[in-house]
């Protein structure tokens, strides 16, 4: 279930806004601007600020990232889960595309009906000692339950737009969105269940470690409630916990096929 190519969600995020890609190589990828992703991503309002009062036309920059680990110290940014920049992106799609409502593009002359997909993009973080952090796409119709997972990589091929093809008319979900989500959620938590979280009795072991050792810096005629303070920022620091956030989502009407 994992969104483990972050290559191609960055691919699909620049795409969906317009910026041109200008190479796409074994883990390098490298894109043309526009002018609103600039203002987004490179932190230049000095720069903008500048062309728009001397009335010049700006330069978007260009953007090299690095996926691949065997080719993090050549010329580019390297972007890994985690990374600032990967969270910069995942805030401007929480910002600006949390919802939306796509139909697919068909070219017909017969009615044909468009069925409901929910469509949801998850982010999941484990942390502890350490912190792993996953993407989810996870696509669930909504007539007769199906699942399907890397959706993002089922619709990506698909002309999708805002307006209903001609002859085309949707299908009325007959499950909730809030009973559609439920259940994508229940598919996450199998997926966490199934797993073997070494990761976390690692940072069990290790909070026990540094807990033990901050005792012995206290006397029992010392203040307790420092004590206490003390092994409740060493809980919140190292216990491990799963956290799911939702990155974004929507309704996608998809012909039968």
């Amino acid at each position: 279930m994992e969104l483990s190519n972050l290559n191609q969600f960055l691919v699909d995020y620049f795409s969906a806004n317009q910026c041109d890609i200008i190479q796409n190589n074994k883990g390098v990828l490298q894109v043309q601007l526009t002018e609103e992703m600039d203002k987004t991503l490179m932190n230049r309002p000095f720069y903008w600020h500048y062309v728009k009062n001397i009335g010049m036309k700006g330069e978007p920059m260009q953007l090299t990232l690095i996926t691949n680990p065997n080719k993090k110290n050549e010329q580019g940014e390297w972007i890994h889960f985690g990374s600032p920049r990967l969270q910069q992106i995942f805030q401007h799609l929480k910002k600006n595309a949390r919802y939306i409502q796509l139909f697919q593009q068909i070219q017909t002359n017969k009615n044909t009906p468009l069925y409901p997909w929910l469509l949801i993009n998850i982010k999941i973080s484990y942390k502890g000692t350490l912190t792993k952090e996953e993407l989810f796409s996870i696509g669930l119709q909504l007539i007769n339950g199906e699942m399907q997972t890397n959706m993002m990589e089922n619709v990506k091929e698909m002309s999708l737009g805002r307006t209903i093809s001609d002859y085309c008319y949707t299908i009325s979900p007959l499950i909730t969105l809030s009973s559609g989500f439920k259940r994508i959620e229940k598919a996450i938590d199998q997926y966490i269940t199934d797993q073997q979280h070494l990761w976390a009795e690692k940072s069990i072991r290790h909070l026990h470690e540094e807990i033990q050792m901050v005792k012995q810096f206290f006397r029992e005629e010392d203040d307790q409630t420092l004590l206490e303070k003390e092994i409740e920022a060493l809980k919140k620091r190292y216990e491990p916990r799963i956290i799911y956030e939702v990155i974004n989502g929507g309704i996608v009407y998809l012909k039968e096929t």
